[in-house]
């Protein structure tokens, strides 16, 4: 699988693991944002490498962070067709993806541990979307999307 994973400069720590942590299990990982945690570096843009990515098809999942998780999730949603999940826990991850079939997945640096960090990744790409009655609300999402974006 391909993952697009950028972070601003508060994220870069975090972002520099999860890379490490997701090549080591096999993934293909493209990655874009800060080149060092001491160099100022915009959420905005890495937020949108990373949508960009899962939406044209170079990434089936992408990870964006930053120091809350917050700023970079509100610029991937901004995306048509992205669903991004602020998680501070496996279960948020997993939920995520059973019910909501989350494509992208914030992450907080400041907010979360690297091992709840790393095992919150791993919950993400292990659970699949579940489909059955949670279609009806993707699909509801979706035409939402129609609907603002013609």
């Amino acid at each position: 699988m391909i993952v697009s994973i950028a972070s601003d400069h508060a994220g870069y720590a975090l972002r520099q693991k999860i890379v490490s942590h997701l090549k080591e299990k096999g993934f293909e990982v493209l990655e874009g944002g800060a080149t060092s945690s001491s160099e100022s570096y915009s959420y905005v843009k890495a937020g949108q490498k990373v949508a960009r990515d899962v939406n044209d098809g170079t990434a089936l999942r992408g990870i964006v962070i930053c120091g809350t998780g917050i700023g970079i999730s509100i610029v991937a949603n901004k995306y048509k067709g992205i669903r991004c999940a602020l998680c501070t826990n496996e279960f948020m991850a997993r939920m995520s993806r059973e019910h909501n079939d989350a494509n992208v997945l914030a992450l907080g640096e400041r907010v979360i541990g690297y091992g709840v960090a790393l095992s919150t990744v791993d919950a993400f790409f292990e659970e699949e979307f579940l489909g059955e009655w949670h279609v009806i609300r993707v699909n509801d999402i979706k035409e939402q999307e129609d609907e603002l974006f013609k």
